[in-house]
């Protein structure tokens, strides 16, 4: 055991490797601590070593992105266009909890990265190949958002500290309740899972399956109907 680990840190300095680490280090650390000189001393290297693979932090965040999403898992051939794109929308949603800073890694960048780009093309070839049309496809992927990705923004985080079952800290939540009845009786209306969290707020398993099947239970009777948003008012 000892010996294959030295092999491996004597391994070559390449891209791939420092990618991986750095995913495993975000993944140890979060996104917030993580920083170009602990990646070094993680692969026992002077910082400067990283930059003739990575350009900068920017390009190093775009590298763990595709790691990322590269290891979503492709659609089964031939299956219908539903269950399939179910499917791939929750095998990203289990790679996205494996890495839960990967979110809000995704969100800050600019724009997507490859294997972004990728994922988002086989989901639309999934719906393409199920007979949607490319309009029906366009307004699916903008409804889905980044539910494509295995996340969904919530309306408000989850706050720190004490908390009761509906997320809210143990001395406000009397005062809350009474001033706000309606929002209390419909927190306590349900258990949220906070260990299944990616992003914050409440996007547990049930919650994030029950509003992807609520949209792709809408597009396909839109599919059906043969909608077509030009006859949209």
């Amino acid at each position: 055991m000892t010996q294959h680990r030295g092999a491996a840190d004597r391994a070559p300095l390449s891209r791939q490797r420092i990618l991986r680490a750095a995913v495993a280090l975000a993944d140890g650390t979060g996104a917030e601590a993580f920083s170009m000189r602990r990646l070094a001393q993680e692969l026992g290297v002077v910082p400067m070593a990283l930059y003739k693979h990575v350009a900068n932090k920017d390009e190093l965040l775009d590298g763990m992105v595709d790691v990322v999403v590269g290891d979503i898992a492709p659609p089964v051939p031939g299956a219908p266009w539903k269950p399939a794109v179910r499917q791939q929308i929750l095998a990203a949603r289990q790679v996205l909890l494996r890495h839960r800073w990967a979110a809000s890694v995704i969100e800050s960048r600019p724009g997507p990265t490859p294997a972004v780009l990728a994922h988002l093309d086989s989901v639309i070839g999934t719906f393409r190949d199920g007979g949607l049309s490319a309009d029906l496809t366009h307004h699916a992927m903008h409804a889905l958002g980044t539910r494509l990705l295995g996340f969904s923004p919530e309306l408000f985080a989850t706050g720190g500290g004490a908390e009761d079952a509906s997320g809210v800290p143990d001395e406000a939540a009397a005062q809350a309740a009474a001033a706000y009845p309606r929002v209390a009786e419909i927190a306590a209306a349900a258990a949220h899972d906070a260990g299944s969290t990616v992003g914050g707020g409440c996007d547990d398993q049930f919650e994030f399956a029950f509003a992807l099947d609520l949209l792709l239970d809408g597009i396909e009777r839109l599919h059906e109907q043969g909608w077509t948003s030009a006859r949209q008012v």
